[in-house]
């Protein structure tokens, strides 16, 4: 349950702050909101989003910041999008689709079959487009330098894969997943296995554990309850 805050909260104390991170922020972008608004001397988030994702984020203030570790290990809902029959590097929109498949002859009954084979304690392979570290450099970076980095597959558990609708070749789902999953692993994953290759389109966090995005503050409620940054896009909240 989120806590009221105010400009009399002690953040050095320890908050525990939802926020319902927006499309196109960092996850960083968001702590140093948080920062500028608090001043609290110690902040942190428990779980990257990525910035083409939005939804909830944990973000831990003064002495709380000791129970991130507490926060990551919890299972995660997601909602969004994946598109069959085209593929794209990132397994998402960060990057131009390099090839496609045939989906229409795909039946929702073989979509079905996928997802049940999806469901589970997998091991997963993370995106190349990723902040896995590979020599003390992250994945992304060798990525997005025409390297092709090679990660090793790591233990998941995916509670639920629940597909909530389809409509041509989107097809929207549910997924409650462990501390680690990727969802455009998943993404990737899906088209394998129905050959005709997918990629992540749209994603958004609905929880953690029993923490919910509709309990979260925005970044520009934020700003009216603490009311110490005038502008929530100047370049002292953008990422450095």
């Amino acid at each position: 349950m989120q806590k009221e805050i105010s400009k009399t909260t002690d953040f050095n104390e320890g908050q525990v702050m939802l926020v319902d991170k927006p499309y196109g922020w960092t996850s960083f972008r968001a702590v140093k909101l948080v920062r500028r608004l608090t001043k609290a001397k110690k902040v942190g988030h428990a779980g990257t989003l990525d910035p083409l994702a939005t939804g909830l984020l944990i973000i831990c203030t003064g002495k709380f910041t000791k129970r991130i570790s507490e926060f990551q290990d919890m299972p995660k809902v997601y909602s969004g999008s994946f598109r069959i029959g085209e593929i794209t590097p990132s397994f998402d929109l960060e990057t131009e689709v390099t090839s496609s498949g045939d989906w229409k002859s795909i039946s929702a009954d073989q979509i079905m079959s996928a997802v049940d084979s999806l469901t589970g304690e997998q091991m997963q392979t993370p995106p190349v487009f990723s902040a896995v570290k590979i020599d003390g450099v992250r994945a992304y970076k060798k990525a997005r330098q025409g390297d092709a980095p090679v990660l090793e597959p790591k233990k998941i558990f995916i509670y639920h894969f629940e597909i909530t609708g389809i409509n041509g070749s989107d097809i929207h789902f549910l997924i409650k997943c462990s501390k680690g999953t990727y969802i455009r692993s998943i993404a990737r994953d899906l088209g394998e296995k129905l050959g005709c290759g997918a990629h992540l389109t749209n994603l958004r966090r609905e929880s953690i554990g029993d923490f919910r995005v509709s309990e979260a503050y925005t970044p520009e409620t934020l700003n009216q309850l603490l009311g110490n940054s005038p502008d929530l896009y100047s370049p002292g909240v953008s990422e450095a």
